[in-house]
């Protein structure tokens, strides 16, 4: 099986989809986000406003960073403790035809972390343990607000930025009405419909019990799954209603659905760009983030499809479909595994184990390098602006140039801020894989031993620090020892960052305005680009490379070698 001029479409189609849509959707955006009017505002303002109302938020009132991070923090762990209450006491709940009982402890606080820190990272089947009331009122809400919190924090980054000397960041609370109301709920809405038509279940019914072809008994997973996978997709959530997610004909069930899953999961993280550049007054800064953003993933994209397609010495042949949906086949798996990865949505078609060794390597680095190649909902843009500030900083140094961004000059207490955001994922990775593969607890989960058992270890971790989701999907996560430090590492990945980004926004918002000069290092050319992708690799291959040279290389080079 080799690359063909149909798959080169497929990949075009895609990518091409993302840039159309990134200028339309980005200027939507600033437009709602800056309080302006839109051509949805007259059916979607008033329900704005009554949001208002019902919970006593003053729209034009303003909070500095510490107020900002103090709201996003009591918002989230109410989120945590209801998401843990539902799943625990589902049995005696409605909404539950099929009887789920109770989870355990450990297991409802590591999917309550995980949904309310929009990693969506799965230690369980959806349709055999979750009942519809906890998949809708826990799981579904959570997709919603939990991206509408990334949009926050990226919108309260933005303002510091083209703030001068000011305190106020905005509101926490309007930020996450206007981000729900005006921009999830109508994309959700329209994609659901989309996804209905193509053959996506929506219902309430119990499971059905059918006779196969060969007269055997198969039971057929119901429930409103349509409405979740679309904000799961739109909200960089990931997940999947069902255990096999959209490798699963129910819930990606043709061509269509998969390209429209596909374009969902980075479409939002991809149009933050123009919204950004919209909003500090300069779209070519927007289009000088999204180009950076674009030229990484091509580049793993490529390495990716390359390495699938290359001859597997070890059993004579190329673009094997072991854990691949034969519906979708190997190129869509592949480019899947790549988006999902790099957009911080978590979301699979295929098994990421299966992949060759570079490319669940691939997949693997994507997140390691922060999720900031286009990255979650708002996420990845506030995470793409550390790297650009540190960026400036390190080029300004080292050029003899001033170190300022978009007329703010960097100092050093926000260098330290930035630095904090940048390596707390790292260690946190890094700290947990080595304590998972030394004890028992850890070793029991293994499903592969040797390089491949490391990288999937490696593979967890970093999935759970970057608030990613995906996972290899052969290593067994349902135990007190790895739902308890996943969702340790979901938190720091998630508020160690979350934070550092604040700090760094009430700093700048209060900096004096500088007029660019003769000294001043430019942010919107070529050459920036290309210092910042450098940047964002070196960081990530001076963190991880020892330890992908112990796993996904390794594994390579024994491959190589017919092992």
């Amino acid at each position: 099986m080799s690359f063909t001029s149909a798959d080169l479409v497929q990949v075009i189609l895609t990518l091409g989809a993302i840039l159309i849509f990134t200028p339309l959707l980005g200027s939507y955006m600033a437009h709602v986000f800056q309080g302006e009017k839109t051509w949805l505002s007259s059916i979607l303002r008033p329900l704005e406003i009554l949001t208002y109302k019902i919970s006593g938020v003053k729209e034009n009132d303003e909070m500095d960073w510490k107020q900002y991070s103090l709201s996003l923090l009591c918002f989230n762990i109410i989120g945590v403790v209801f998401v843990m209450l539902l799943q625990m006491l589902q049995a005696s709940l409605p909404l539950n035809p099929q009887a789920f009982p109770n989870t355990s402890w450990h297991l409802a606080f590591n999917t309550a972390v995980s949904f309310v820190t929009n990693t969506n990272w799965q230690a369980y089947s959806g349709e055999n343990t979750l009942s519809y009331l906890t998949q809708m009122l826990g799981l579904g809400v959570q997709n919603f607000v939990s991206a509408a919190t990334g949009f926050g924090v990226f919108l309260a980054f933005t303002r510091g930025i083209a703030r001068r000397q000011v305190t106020g960041l905005g509101n926490f609370w309007v930020d996450l009405t206007r981000a729900t109301v005006h921009v999830l709920l109508p994309l959700s809405f329209v994609l659901s419909l989309f996804l209905v038509g193509e053959g996506v279940v929506q219902n309430f019914s119990a499971y059905k019990t059918v006779k196969t072809v060969e007269g055997a008994e198969q039971i057929l997973p119901q429930g409103p799954a349509a409405s979740q996978i679309a904000i799961k997709q739109l909200g960089s959530n990931g997940g999947g209603f069902f255990g096999v997610n959209s490798a699963h004909p129910y819930e990606n069930p043709t061509p269509w659905s998969n390209f429209l899953e596909m374009v969902s999961l980075i479409l939002l993280a991809a149009a933050s760009t123009y919204t950004f550049g919209v909003m500090v007054g300069s779209r070519k800064q927007g289009w000088v983030l999204f180009s950076a953003m674009m030229a990484i993933l091509i580049v793993m994209l490529s390495l990716s499809l390359w390495s699938e397609y290359s001859p597997n010495p070890y059993v004579g042949q190329a673009a094997l479909m072991e854990g691949k949906e034969t519906r979708l086949g190997v190129t869509n798996s592949v480019l899947w595994s790549v988006l999902t990865t790099s957009a911080s949505n978590g979301s699979v078609n295929s098994m990421h184990s299966s992949l060759s060794p570079l490319s669940g390597g691939i997949a693997m680095v994507n997140m390691m390098l922060g999720e900031v190649v286009f990255g979650g909902v708002g996420a990845g843009m506030y995470g793409m602006l550390l790297f650009v500030i540190l960026t400036v900083f390190i080029s300004g140094l080292m050029v003899g140039r001033t170190p300022e961004y978009l007329g703010k000059k960097i100092e050093a207490k926000e260098i330290i801020w930035i630095v904090i955001g940048v390596l707390a994922p790292c260690v946190t990775i890094l700290i947990l894989s080595a304590v998972a593969i030394r004890i028992p607890q850890g070793l029991a989960g293994l499903g592969h031993q040797g390089p491949h058992g490391l990288s999937e270890v490696l593979y967890a971790y970093t999935s759970g620090a970057a608030n990613n989701g995906s996972a290899f999907g052969s290593l067994t996560v349902n135990t007190p020892f790895y739902n308890v430090t996943m969702a340790l590492a979901m938190l720091i990945g998630r508020f160690a960052i979350i934070f550092p980004v604040l700090a760094v926004a009430g700093s700048l918002a209060e900096k004096k305005f500088s007029p660019p000069s003769l000294g001043t290092f430019r942010t919107d050319s070529v050459l920036f680009v290309v210092i910042l992708c450098a940047v964002i690799v070196i960081v990530g291959a001076l963190t991880f490379f020892p330890a992908l040279s112990l796993g996904p290389i390794l594994e390579h080079l024994l491959m190589l070698r017919g092992q």
